[in-house]
């Protein structure tokens, strides 16, 4: 073997992990991972807080159902889930919708007032939890502006003369309320209002026990919050609130009653003209010129 000179160097072969007994080298520790997790925690706590401010603002928010007066639809201590977003566009509350509106004037008054806790406060403030301080109601809406709605005796109620019937009234209920109080009335809801009716009608105060306040117990649709959509709370009592097939059936709505007739008038009227002016043309035509047409001249 030739000694190695002075000066020179030799490496060691390359040998992959684990040959020879050689262990792979350990990586370090990094704790920049689990130091920036930390660090981030506030700022992804403090964008969840936005965004659910946000969608309780505009889009969807919780609502806690206080009394007995949408039974046996709503129960007391659900939680519903109320549709904000669709108001913005400019819709406007149908017949048979469940919607939440806040108090037009003293319907709540005498109404015993929740006293929340601090860590309540914040998160019903937020939106993950219905907020005890805002003075809202949940009916169903019956009439809209223009519609015309009447009870005589126990019923049943009639929207534009029509019956309707309601299978969501409350069990031993009837529709109307033989009282001197309210119960029975025929009205007119004026435009941009709506006549907002409990399905629990023994037990609901609802438009029928205010028509002696301004207004005549009729809603401003700018007071309606949202359409209830959804029972989100308990589990077991999950469910959708559909708009009853009752107010479907065919003349209840005078305003698409009338569309069709409407319509066709608008229709009518650029046709009409054009036949006129082509008369008129016709008339002042001399014998004999070609005019293009089919039929015969009488």
């Amino acid at each position: 073997m030739n000694p190695q000179a002075p000066g020179e160097h030799t490496t060691a072969p390359d040998r992959s992990p684990g040959e020879d007994g050689a262990q792979p080298p350990k990586p370090a520790k990094d704790g920049k991972k689990q130091k920036s997790f930390w660090k981030e925690l506030p700022l992804l706590i403090g964008i969840a807080l936005v965004l659910a401010l946000v969608i309780k603002t505009f889009l969807v928010q919780a609502f806690s159902i206080p009394s007995d007066s949408m039974q046996n639809t709503l129960q007391q201590g659900d939680r519903v889930l109320v549709d904000k977003l669709t108001p913005w566009f400019g819709s406007e509350p149908e017949r048979g919708e469940v919607v939440v509106f806040k108090d037009p004037g003293h319907w709540l008054d005498g109404e015993p007032t929740p006293d929340p806790n601090a860590v309540q406060r914040v998160l019903g403030w937020i939106g993950l939890m219905p907020s005890a301080d805002e003075k809202d109601l949940i009916k169903r809406v019956i009439g809209v502006g223009g519609d015309t709605v009447e009870c005589k005796g126990t019923g049943p109620v009639k929207v534009n003369g029509k019956a309707l019937n309601e299978p969501y009234v409350y069990a031993g209920n009837t529709p109307c309320t033989d009282d001197d109080q309210g119960g029975q009335f025929k009205i007119t809801v004026p435009k941009g209002k709506i006549w907002v009716m409990g399905d629990h009608r023994q037990n609901s105060l609802d438009s029928r026990y205010h028509q002696n306040q301004p207004g005549g117990g009729a809603v401003p649709v700018d007071n309606v919050v949202g359409r209830a959509f959804v029972i989100a709370w308990p589990p077991t009592r999950w469910g959708t609130l559909p708009v009853p097939d009752t107010f479907d059936q065919p003349g209840i709505s005078q305003a698409m009653s009338a569309a069709p007739a409407a319509l066709g008038l608008a229709g009518a009227v650029p046709i009409v003209l054009w036949r006129r002016r082509r008369a008129a043309a016709a008339a002042k035509t001399p014998l004999g010129t070609g005019v293009s047409g089919g039929g015969t001249a009488g």
